[in-house]
């Protein structure tokens, strides 16, 4: 009797998906183990199961649960995707970036994501005709944006000026009445808006717009990004010629406080296509160096 069962549950599983599953699943437990180096005691003592039912598994002839599955997974150093995908129907190129993705450290997936697609996404083109300079106050968006604006003959837009007409207020006021909440929802609304009126344009934007992540993910998403940086020296000793002191009255640590904000935001500067340092040039010096690399990376 029970030999009977037992030819009628094979003869039921050769044919079956589940069959097909299991079949697949062995070949699949068994080129990932030879690809490591590992002998079927290893792995089955890695994951927690006996070398015979680790055995049956390979053989096509175990069933297994999900939670086995993961153990088994984990084993072979693989996802359970992974586990069940078939890297043979991938070219070589395809399964050496999955490789190397997998090894890549969280903290970099978000920038090799970013890059991958302003490299290869078919909108990349419409991104490129908008250039979003980032950065603090003192750097030189305001005159580099206006001086490549005309050069490009594209329009150039202040995202502050914007910002005020919207509100109908200054931007002082808008702190004052909404708070830095408040601000961030009216910046965001006024970038929609001033992206999707212009496909070309040249745009300024305030140094602290990086520290709201969804707006600036749409900002670096829509826009070629250019940070334009400089000593803090420079930053505060140009914000100062322009005939703005707020930042000293009655502050004696503010260079200390600027250190400290550049030095916070440089990770999120960075995510800009591109770099300019502006410190030590001249207005002239620094547009040629703007030009020559925008000229560059925008062919």
């Amino acid at each position: 009797m029970k030999t009977a069962l037992k030819a009628v549950r094979l003869r039921r599983t050769a044919g079956s998906p589940d069959g097909e599953i299991l079949r697949f699943l062995a070949r699949r437990v068994r080129e990932l183990r030879s690809r490591r180096g590992m002998t079927r005691k290893m792995a089955a003592r890695d994951a927690g199961v006996s070398e015979r039912h680790f055995a049956q598994l390979e053989t096509g002839n175990g069933n297994v649960s999900v939670v086995l599955l993961q153990r088994i997974a984990d084993a072979l150093g693989v996802s359970l995707h992974e586990l069940f995908s078939s890297e043979g129907e991938e070219s070589a190129e395809k399964q050496m970036i999955r490789r190397f993705l997998k090894r890549l450290p969280a903290s970099r997936l978000e920038e090799v994501v970013g890059r991958l697609k302003r490299e290869f996404d078919p909108e990349e083109k419409a991104r490129r005709s908008r250039i979003a300079l980032i950065g603090m106050r003192g750097a030189g968006k305001s005159t580099l944006g206006s001086l490549w604006s005309q050069d490009a003959n594209s329009p150039f837009v202040e995202l502050d000026q914007e910002i005020e007409k919207d509100a109908g207020m200054l931007l002082a006021d808008i702190f004052s009445l909404y708070g830095q909440t408040g601000f961030r929802a009216i910046e965001k609304r006024t970038l929609e808006r001033v992206l999707g009126e212009n496909e070309r344009l040249v745009l300024s934007v305030g140094g602290g717009l990086v520290s709201e992540k969804e707006t600036f993910d749409y900002l670096i998403s829509h826009c070629y990004t250019v940070w334009i940086k400089a000593q803090p020296e420079e930053h505060m000793s140009r914000v100062m010629a322009q005939g703005d002191f707020r930042a000293m009255k009655g502050n004696h640590q503010a260079m200390a406080d600027l250190r400290r904000i550049l030095e916070s935001r440089e990770p999120l500067y960075r995510r800009a296509d591109m770099c300019l340092d502006t410190s030590g040039l001249s207005v002239e010096e620094s547009f040629a160096r703007l030009k020559a690399a925008l000229q560059e990376n925008l062919q």
